[in-house]
């Protein structure tokens, strides 16, 4: 196996990707939460198919938020902990820590591009609505 040199800068330079990631989820959610209220009132007054369709959609959105926030959250956590055992002087346990955080990282990131493609049945949703016709 090839010699593995970590410098501590390596990990810290998730941080700002991180924040930068969870400020876009963060804006993600919360616009999912006024839809959901706006959907709320709606199925309030017209009880339509369509809404519980809008709302299996953001049900479905608003569990991937959850992962992607959950899973950036703990590589932020492995890359202080990779931080930590460079600090330590435990190369083993560094390496180990960043390549996970680098890994749930991308699943983070996946679980994104899962939720942009979702997003898109929504609009869908209410295309199908204005035309009339049952949402596919």
């Amino acid at each position: 196996m090839a010699a593995v040199n970590l410098d501590i800068s390596t990990p810290a330079l998730l941080f700002p990707a991180v924040s930068l990631l969870f400020l876009a989820y963060t804006n993600r959610f919360l616009h999912l939460a006024a839809l959901v209220r706006n959907l709320h009132t709606d199925w309030l007054k017209h009880d339509e198919a369509a809404l519980l369709a809008q709302i299996e959609n953001i049900r479905w959105r608003l569990k991937l938020i959850r992962w992607m926030q959950l899973l950036g959250a703990v590589s932020l956590l492995l890359c202080v902990v990779s931080m930590v055992a460079i600090t330590g002087g435990s190369l083993t346990l560094a390496v180990f820590s960043f390549l996970s955080a680098l890994v749930l990282m991308a699943l983070s990131l996946a679980a994104l591009v899962v939720e942009i493609y979702v997003s898109g049945g929504a609009l869908a949703i209410l295309l199908a609505q204005i035309e009339g016709r049952e949402p596919s």
